[in-house]
């Protein structure tokens, strides 16, 4: 990705997946396409399947992959699921957390004004 940086504004999220730092980014294609992949009638519904805190490996999979996607990396489902990151599935979990809260939980405080 070069010197782009991560805008949580934006709802993205920056992740290290096979050695290479990368943009991630829910954006309203990505989250179509999540609605459709986990048959949820709307973004209620998807949020909703996300919150009830049990998630699949192949749910991590799409999400990263619809992330990696909205962020502009052209990976397939497959090749999400032969890449790699530092602590195993713990690392994975906080891909897919900081991409959900970017997404659905808001923004990150904004840090206070120096009097």
């Amino acid at each position: 990705m070069g010197g782009a940086r991560a805008n949580r504004r934006r709802g993205e999220v920056e992740a290290v997946i096979d050695g290479e730092r990368r943009i991630l980014c829910l954006t309203l294609g990505a989250l179509a396409e999540l609605e459709t992949a986990f048959a949820a009638g709307d973004l209620n519904g998807l949020a909703e399947r996300f919150s009830s805190g049990r998630m699949k490996a192949a749910d991590m999979i799409r999400l990263i992959g619809a992330g990696l996607r909205g962020g502009g990396n052209l990976f397939s489902d497959d090749e999400v699921a032969a890449m790699s990151v530092d602590h195993g599935v713990a690392g994975y979990a906080r891909i897919v957390g900081d991409l959900l809260t970017a997404t659905f939980g808001g923004a990150e405080p904004e840090p206070a004004e120096n009097p």
